[in-house]
């Protein structure tokens, strides 16, 4: 999906670097990818946005298309998963330049090979990551529920909880 000045919309995944959310320079953490929190929301609500119209138009005879995910987002489910959560409102994790966590908020990954997406609630030691997260994922099943993507919560190391998202096999409200 584009941005309005020709550059690559992506959706925060929670594993880019705290460095290529703030931008150099920014002044700090009200910047992201180098545009301003504010201008950031609003490529978010844009992309979504255009994203439900894809859905609209691509499933125009059902009843819920917005509760169908498109063919686009088939294709790349990670990226449309990690849009559904940054549009709600969720917060991103992030990371340093070392890749440890720095910020609490969602992590989403994806299987190339089973094209399934798998969404942890990640944090820096102490953050209360293992704490909140049963409640914060469970927050982001709905989110991606209502969206029409399968979803289940497993345990996996440690018994920290993820969520499991699948492509729906059946219509609207699969995997409720």
């Amino acid at each position: 999906m584009g941005g309005g000045d020709g550059e690559v919309f992506e959706p925060a995944t929670g594993n880019e670097p705290v460095s290529e959310r703030t931008g150099a320079g920014s002044g700090g953490g009200d910047a992201v990818w180098g545009h301003t929190a504010e201008a950031r929301r609003v490529s978010v609500r844009t992309a979504f946005e255009g994203l439900m119209q894809i859905r609209r138009l691509s499933h125009s005879g059902a009843t819920e298309p917005e509760r169908m995910p498109a063919a686009w987002e088939l294709a790349r489910p990670a990226r449309a998963v990690a849009l559904a959560l940054e549009a709600s409102g969720a917060p991103p994790s992030a990371t340093d330049a070392e890749g440890r966590r720095v910020r609490l908020g969602y992590a989403v990954s994806g299987d190339v090979a089973t094209g399934t997406v798998r969404v942890e609630w990640l944090g820096p030691p102490g953050s209360g990551a293992a704490t909140g997260e049963e409640s914060a994922l469970g927050g982001c099943a709905d989110t991606l529920r209502s969206l029409g993507w399968t979803v289940l919560m497993y345990r996996g190391e440690r018994r920290r909880r993820f969520l499991e998202v699948e492509v729906p096999t059946r219509g609207p409200g699969a995997g409720r």
